[in-house]
């Protein structure tokens, strides 16, 4: 289960890379206003962020149109808050666009195209928010996989979120063109399609 804490102060960008390098295999984000969230990541919640992470970069590979980030990346989102999504793509130029210092940091960006995975422990409330949260930030295309549901919520900014049902694959044109999620991998208990 996740822990939220509000302190007295916010948390700062150093203080997370210092709470990260302190406690490996915790995943620390920091809401816009300032409260820390920390959670682990649980076996089968890493390998569907795998998944998704795998099917993202090779895709990429092929398509040669940005850079493709795993789960411990940060971003500085434009309203102050620090997330990480399980798997998240930035367009090249935006990146390259960047200071060698930006992205040495939490890039301060929102990724263009973000992917959050249920785990066992997570509200989907909270996970909803948090799609709309990197909407309202600048994500051009957010994807929320929920293995439990057999669902995946697609989201772009000014339209309905999209909801599919026990999909085999969910394409993601022309956002990530030519992309499209395999969900097998994603709804089989023990990894294989």
């Amino acid at each position: 289960m996740g822990l939220r804490l509000d302190l007295a102060q916010p948390v700062s960008d150093a203080d997370l890379r210092r709470l990260s390098a302190a406690n490996p295999g915790y995943q620390f984000e920091r809401t816009a206003e300032g409260v820390l969230l920390v959670s682990p990541t649980g076996g089968e919640s890493g390998r569907r962020s795998g998944e998704v992470f795998a099917q993202l970069h090779a895709w990429n590979r092929t398509a040669a149109l940005g850079v493709v980030f795993d789960s411990s990346t940060g971003f500085r989102l434009p309203d102050g808050a620090c997330l990480s999504p399980d798997a998240a793509w930035v367009a090249g130029e935006r990146w390259r666009a960047l200071t060698p210092a930006e992205r040495e940091g939490f890039p301060p960006l929102c990724p263009d195209a973000v992917f959050e995975i249920r785990s066992a422990t997570d509200a989907p409330q909270a996970l909803q928010d948090k799609l709309q949260s990197y909407l309202a930030n600048g994500a051009r295309v957010a994807v929320l996989v929920d293995p439990y549901l057999r669902r995946v919520t697609v989201g772009r900014p000014h339209q309905a979120l999209q909801v599919f049902e026990a999909p085999d694959t969910v394409a993601l044109d022309p956002d990530l063109p030519g992309f499209a999620l395999a969900c097998a991998p994603l709804w089989a208990e023990d990894g294989t399609p």
